[in-house]
């Protein structure tokens, strides 16, 4: 069954593994709140369990919002979690906060907690990091309604040579023929011992066709390295505008995701449509699959819980699909 919670909408996650149990650490925000909308301004995030990926035990909330001022004042969004090297456990997430009640402004920053055995979990303050000039785009540009620096995952370097941080950003650009809203791209940071962190160039160009992308994960299936992101059709841009979104993958080049050259996001191909998001591929007693959480229902409202796992293979043309082919409509 999906994994949901009765009085909460449910949405970005992402998961750990220790021996047969899956960690999972997903958004939630009250259903009481009325528009689904405002889940954004109101997440926290929540801990569950499972040994197969269907049936979850839900152990309630291990993170929220720090105190007035701070960069997490108004929520907690997507990160990831995974085992730190010099023990225990490390999450990178991201504090949001709202510069006012009534307007859409908001400053994102990665932001970091750490725990001995995965249920209890402290803020770790040695970790702060913001979106800045020369590559990224800052909320004072005025381009776009956010400072957007969200959904940090954690990729240990091929060489050993430290760690990479993925971050869905926005281009920071002085063209003038680059349309504002086709700035996506994933930002790029680097750390040798995971507390000290330099920002880097992006591993993409603006221009793809996707005003962000979102809730990124470099993962292996069969062998072969995958980019999956989200983008919603609402913020498809450029050449893209007016086309489906919703989560999409990337074949990673021979050279590696952190090759000298940007990714050629234009070779991105769709898994499924708006009716799944937050893609992450799992890997499971059965094989590499894709969970999501169910975004649009049939009626076109939010519906706010995790799909189960739709098996993965790679097709003919290379292009990675999900299974159960339903999902895409």
């Amino acid at each position: 069954m999906t994994f949901s919670l009765p009085d909460s909408w449910v949405w970005d996650f992402w998961t750990a593994v220790e021996g047969d149990t899956v960690h999972l650490f997903y958004l939630h925000a009250p259903k009481s709140l009325g528009d689904p909308e405002l889940r954004h301004r109101n997440a926290s995030i929540g801990h569950a369990t499972s040994t197969d990926w269907i049936e979850w035990t839900d152990h309630g909330r291990v993170l929220e919002h720090g105190a007035a001022g701070e960069p997490d004042a108004s929520a907690t969004w997507t990160g990831s979690v995974f085992r730190d090297p010099n023990g225990g456990w490390r999450m990178f997430y991201t504090g949001s906060r709202f510069l006012s009640p009534d307007a859409s402004a908001n400053v994102e920053t990665v932001l970091a907690a750490v725990s001995e055995d995965l249920y209890a979990w402290r803020k770790d303050p040695s970790t702060r990091l913001s979106a800045a000039a020369p590559w990224y785009e800052t909320l004072p540009d005025g381009t776009w309604r956010e400072e957007a620096w969200r959904d940090p995952w954690i990729v240990e370097d091929p060489a050993g040579d430290g760690w990479h941080m993925l971050i869905t950003a926005r281009a920071r650009s002085l063209d003038p023929d680059l349309d504002p809203e086709d700035r996506g791209v994933i930002a790029h940071a680097r750390s040798q011992d995971l507390l000290s962190w330099t920002i880097a160039p992006p591993l993409s160009a603006p221009g793809a066709g996707f005003a962000h992308l979102e809730v990124p994960q470099l993962a292996e299936v069969d062998g072969m390295e995958v980019l999956v992101f989200s983008c919603d059709s609402t913020h498809l841009a450029g050449a893209r505008s007016g086309e489906r979104g919703g989560i999409w993958a990337l074949p990673v080049p021979t050279n590696g995701l952190f090759g000298a050259t940007p990714l050629d996001l234009g070779a991105a191909h769709l898994m499924t449509g708006d009716e799944l998001y937050a893609g992450r591929i799992v890997h499971t007693s059965d094989g590499a699959a894709l969970l999501g959480f169910e975004n649009v229902g049939e009626d076109g409202d939010f519906v706010g819980r995790l799909s189960d796992p739709l098996p993965l293979r790679w097709d003919h043309d290379g292009r990675l699909v999900a299974s159960r082919q339903e999902y895409i409509r």
